[in-house]
């Protein structure tokens, strides 16, 4: 995509120069030689970045900087001066610039700093877009991941959650499959009505039939009133059915004649009644092979997977691991009212090596039971719990799997970068949340070359 860039410079040489400079760096550029023209050229057309001088014959950088940011405040400014003043930074910080810089310009910085406040303005705008999806009530946080694979994934939430699909969730125990059912359900035409969850493995046959579909009085030993179903509980929401692949096969014969109908019948009695839901399943098996053993429908797999959403298990995005850790950090703190500064190397390292066979769940768990036992500001590797720090190095999941110190650099880099991107290059929270020191933080992004994320 090509960056619309204005430049605003009283002196043409300047101008000229700028505007070569930044052709090269593939933006497509105007100019503007006062800040009332500038002001003028923001209301008529959309500008990606604005760099503008702050000395100028009628209207100044400041002034003009403080009418771009009344009408559009979304736009990041660069101010530019040949008077290298703290009031003038200060002044133009204030007016609301992205940042300062002085002439004569270091071009290498100003590059930098340009991308800098680009990627600022992309993340403000996918945060915007996110808050514009999800209602007030439901918290985007609990869904943590930069990895490709969970950015794949809500992407295909984005897509099916405004449709009307059914919807089959899979995925190991533990990964967050109702966390995606909710979003689903928070992105819906339906969001105003309920979203109803049944937990099929948790009930016996009878039991989940009367839980489903509801029953007349006298329908079986200690039904002692008539009672509503889940699914006319949904009328006009969704339902979602956790742990599909457990349900016994009369139980998806009748699930099956709901989704074909839209109709349900109570239990101990004859009558029909129409029902509105959209249908959220998920499962932890592999419904082909459940198929293939006889304990599935095949007819009922092809009208619950109209979409399929995937859910990968830790160990496929182990780059996710420090966003999750640190995310769960500090839910527990504050929910154990503890203040900790976050995770030593050691302890980070383990948490990287371990397998996760618990997948979210048990990481969550284990950070959980670290806050609470955790004495100093940091959480150490005896705060862990045994199973992961009897985890041998030389026989980790990840050499296990063929991964090498390289793989395991690579994901520490990614970590760094990713951090350092949720933090908008704030290297003393992206430190806390890693559990490193500063200068460690800035030693990692030397080492792997994250400047441009900082």
């Amino acid at each position: 995509m090509t960056i619309k860039t204005l430049i605003v410079d009283d002196d043409p040489a300047h101008l000229s120069m700028l505007q070569t400079l930044l052709k090269d760096w593939g933006h497509r550029t105007e100019t503007a030689s006062d800040g009332s023209v500038a002001v003028q050229k923001i209301k008529e057309s959309p500008f990606d970045l604005v760099l503008m001088d702050v000395r100028m014959a009628e209207v100044d950088g400041i002034e003009a900087l403080q009418q771009i940011k009344d009408y559009n405040p979304a736009i990041p400014v660069l101010i530019i001066t040949a008077y290298s003043s703290v009031d003038n930074a200060v002044a133009a910080l204030k007016a609301g610039a992205y940042d300062y810089l002085t002439k004569p310009l270091d071009f290498d910085l100003l590059q930098h700093t340009m991308n800098k406040a680009l990627d600022h303005k992309r993340l403000e705008t996918e945060n915007r877009a996110l808050k514009l999806r999800l209602p007030p009530d439901f918290d985007p946080s609990n869904i943590v991941g930069k990895s490709k694979a969970m950015q794949e994934l809500l992407n295909l939430v984005v897509m099916a959650a405004p449709t009307e699909a059914t919807v089959l969730i899979t995925g190991p125990s533990g990964t967050g499959k109702e966390l995606i059912a909710q979003a689903i359900h928070a992105n819906s035409k339906r969001s105003k009505g309920p979203l109803v969850t049944v937990n099929c493995a948790a009930l016996t046959e009878t039991l989940l039939e009367s839980e489903l579909f509801g029953h007349e009085k006298g329908a079986f030993t200690g039904a002692d009133k008539k009672r509503e179903g889940k699914f006319m509980l949904a009328h006009h929401g969704s339902i979602f059915l956790d742990e599909i692949g457990d349900m016994p096969l009369s139980m998806q014969a009748k699930l099956l004649r709901v989704i074909q109908q839209r109709e349900i019948q109570r239990l101990g009695s004859d009558a029909t009644h129409q029902v509105d839901v959209r249908i959220i399943a998920a499962t932890n098996k592999d419904l082909a092979e459940e198929m293939e053993s006889g304990r599935f429908r095949e007819d009922l797999y092809h009208r619950l997977n109209v979409m399929e959403l995937r859910l990968p298990g830790l160990k496929e995005r182990p780059e996710d691991i420090p966003l999750l850790a640190g995310h769960f950090l500090h839910q527990h703190m504050e929910k154990n009212r503890k203040t900790l500064h976050g995770f030593t190397p050691q302890a980070m390292d383990l948490l990287l090596k371990y397998d996760w066979p618990g997948n979210v769940r048990e990481l969550e768990n284990a950070v959980e039971r670290a806050v609470i036992l955790a004495a100093g500001e940091y959480i150490t590797p005896k705060e862990l719990p045994l199973k992961l720090e009897s985890v041998d190095t030389e026989e980790s999941p990840a050499k296990a799997s063929g991964l090498g110190q390289k793989n395991l650099e690579e994901i520490e880099r990614e970590a760094i970068a990713a951090t350092l991107t949720q933090t908008r290059g704030n290297k003393s929270e992206a430190a806390r949340i890693l559990g490193i020191t500063r200068a460690t933080l800035h030693k990692k992004i030397k080492k792997y070359v994250l400047d441009n994320y900082s």
